[in-house]
Parts: structure tokens; sequence; C-alpha cells
């Protein structure tokens, strides 16, 4: 062991006065970063040492710059599959090893930045799977002339639609939906706060969080966190609502079955349509 260590000790004293000034970080044929020992040294007795700390936090950053995220597979609006793509993020141990390289020797003057692919949770042979088998729907019905409500609804419905829920894992639909902003298309539209009618962001879809509360009800999914209006709502029967806010009520459900669930969810015509499906094999999990 002695023997083994020894090289890397003469590598961490080794002099710097001849390497390289910079180091040049490329990617897709581009220099992206320039930077030098300066920016990551410590003193250490009479030589310089790499700062990990800051050196760690510049891999967050060159990671979040150049990572690309997995797509998962769909069905389209046909019913056919559509591939999903893999995603990739920097390989941070070999970025590690070239900037040491570089850092402790005079052999480096720029790199590739190495990458390592990231794949889809979904793949088109999963969903092939978890479509065999319809354990839930629901149907509701709203007023297609009412244009802002019919957006807003059909923004959370595709936001929900192809969404897998694994075995063991809460669905959240304030996560998966995410903020309802302008940016994102919402608009003012009618909304219930504190029992009266109001103007705001986003309405509408409570009737979507309703609709697939009541399809994944009827699927035999544990119901985790859900609230009723603080009056009653047209499009489901009383106490059959599920409200949603962004800063209040979410809801919630755990997939306790051995399969992951798949959720179809479309607004066409006035109709907002959620099917959940799952594999043949589908059995609830020992308790």
């Amino acid at each position: 062991m002695k023997v083994m260590f020894l090289p890397f000790l003469l590598l961490l004293i080794m002099p710097q006065e001849d390497s390289p000034d910079a180091l040049e970080l490329n990617h897709d044929g581009q220099t992206i970063e320039r930077i030098s020992r300066e920016d990551f040294s410590i003193p250490f007795l009479d030589e310089n040492m790499v700062d990990r700390q800051k050196f760690e936090s510049f891999l967050d950053e060159l990671d979040n710059k150049l990572a690309r995220e997995p797509v998962n597979a769909i069905i389209d609006e046909n019913g056919s599959i559509v591939q999903g793509k893999a995603g990739s993020r920097i390989d941070r141990m070999k970025v590690k090893g070239q900037f040491y390289q570089y850092f402790y020797t005079n052999s480096l003057t720029s790199i590739t930045v190495p990458m390592t692919p990231v794949y889809p949770q979904v793949d088109a042979e999963l969903l092939e799977e978890i479509r065999a088998k319809h354990i839930g729907n629901y149907l509701t019905y709203f007023k297609k002339g009412n244009k802002a409500r019919s957006k807003n609804i059909s923004l959370a419905t595709h936001a929900i639609n192809n969404h897998v829920v694994f075995p063991g894992e809460l669905f959240s639909f304030n996560k998966v939906v995410g903020k309802r902003t302008k940016e994102k298309g919402y608009v003012r539209a009618p909304v219930i706060v504190r029992g009266e009618l109001a103007e705001g962001i986003g309405g509408g879809i409570c009737q979507v969080s309703s609709t697939l509360y009541n399809a994944v009800d009827h699927a035999g999914l544990k119901i985790v966190e859900r609230y009723s209006h603080s009056r009653n709502v047209p499009y489901v029967p009383p106490g059959r609502d599920a409200t949603v806010s962004w800063y209040g009520p979410d809801f919630t459900f755990k997939n306790e079955y051995n399969q992951p669930v798949l959720i179809q969810a479309k607004s066409v015509d006035g109709k907002v349509m959620v099917r959940i499906h799952s594999s043949d094999l589908l059995e609830k999990n020992a308790e």
C-alpha cells in the first residue's frame, strides 16, 4: 500500500511552474469555460492544493449548464407509443481526474467535458406493459364556451396525462402540474374562495383534480390528501370533489400496488376524461 500511495504523494507536491496557465473546457465542439489553478487553490505548506468544496460547487454549476433531462416515452392521441430519449449529465469522476491532472502536472491544456447518459424512467417497453389493464376511469363535463376556464382545464389535463406512478410512490397534483402562472399559459377564471366565487389564475383546474380523484378512487388507489370545496361544485356529486391550490390544499394518493399505474387524461368538447391503467400482473402489496 505504501508503494502505491507514494506516486500520489509525489503528484500532490510536484512543482507547477511549467504547467499550463489555464484549462480549456470544451463541449459540442465549442469552448464553454476556461479555468485556472488560482480559481481553486488553497495554500498548503509550500505548495497549493485543490479547494475541494469550491471545485464541487463549480461542478454543480457545470452540470446545471450542460445536463439534458431524459424524456419519458408517452402514448400519443392516436394511442401509439412515442419512444423516450436519453439525457446526459457530466461524468463528475472523469472531470475531477482530468482537472487534477491539469492542476498537478503540465500534461493538459484542454479537455472535452465527459458526459454520461441518463435514461428515462418510463420507456416504451414499460408503457406497453402498464397500459394493458384498465382499472379506473371518470368523466366530467364543462362549458366549452368559457374559453378561459377551458384553457386552464386543458393545460392541467395535459400536465397529468401519461404520468406514471410507481409502486410505493406518492402522487401530488400540485407537484406534477406545478405552479399555475401566466408564463405557463394559465389565465384568470372563476374560483371558489371561502365559499364565494372570485377570479384567479388557473381557475377551473379543480375540475381536473376532482375528475382524477374519482378515477383514482375507482382504481382502488390509496387517497392520502383530499379536500372538498367550501360549496358544492356542478361537475361532481356533493363530497366527490378535490380542491387544489398552489399555496393551499393538494390532492395526493399513493400507489400501494405491486405495479406502476398510468394516468391517461384529456379534455375535449367540454369533457374531462381520466383513465387509470396498469399491468395484467397488478395486485395489492402485502401489508
